[in-house]
């Protein structure tokens, strides 16, 4: 079945019945197999460790609440418990996106924006163009931390992520970066607090 020894599947068909007669070490049986996969999904789509932590706690709390909703006969407990976790993700991500624009709009709406005095939008064009001319003169991979981070807003996780270098070189990378601008901004007279 699936290719699965069937020592395995009648493991997982005993876990299921002792789910069902509410035998904790089960759940502790299933939580030590199958958690390190369940939280490693969850953190590919979350991008967010404590959100992951969450999710595989809803998963194994759904197990345990529910066990019938597991059948074998029709799948591995493997792929059913990466199922939930891939939703339960999701919908964090989707939780957390509609929250973040809900208070973006409220923040709007609650303060109506002062027409641009045009000295001031002078200055912060000339000031934008100077910024984006030193980034452009950034090594490539200072270059690409600060835009993934300050222009995009990741944070130095998903950077790292993204980038596919560990999280101490991303954050030395966004330093350096930084450092540089700062450096550069403050002899072209510009001293902003670098």
């Amino acid at each position: 079945m699936d290719g699965q020894p069937p020592r395995f599947v009648e493991w997982e068909r005993g876990l299921r019945a002792r789910l069902l007669d509410g035998d904790e070490l089960a759940l502790a049986e299933a939580y030590d197999q199958f958690s390190p996969m369940v939280y490693g999904l969850a953190v590919r789509v979350t991008g967010d460790r404590a959100a992951a932590e969450d999710v595989a706690q809803e998963v194994f709390l759904h197990l345990w609440e529910r066990p019938w909703a597991f059948d074998p006969d029709r799948g591995r407990l493997r792929a059913w418990l990466a199922t939930l976790a891939h939703h339960r993700a999701v919908d964090h991500l989707r939780r957390t996106g509609v929250r973040d624009r809900a208070a973006t709009r409220a923040a709007a709406q609650r303060e109506p924006a002062a027409p641009p005095n045009p000295e001031e939008a002078a200055v912060a064009a000339a000031v934008a163009k100077r910024v984006r001319v030193a980034v452009d003169e950034l090594p490539p991979a200072q270059r690409t931390a600060i835009l993934l981070a300050y222009f995009e807003g990741h944070t130095f996780r998903q950077v790292a992520r993204l980038t596919g270098v560990p999280e101490g070189t991303a954050k030395s990378r966004l330093r350096l970066g930084l450092r540089h601008l700062a450096v550069r901004l403050r002899s072209e007279g510009m001293d902003g607090g670098w």
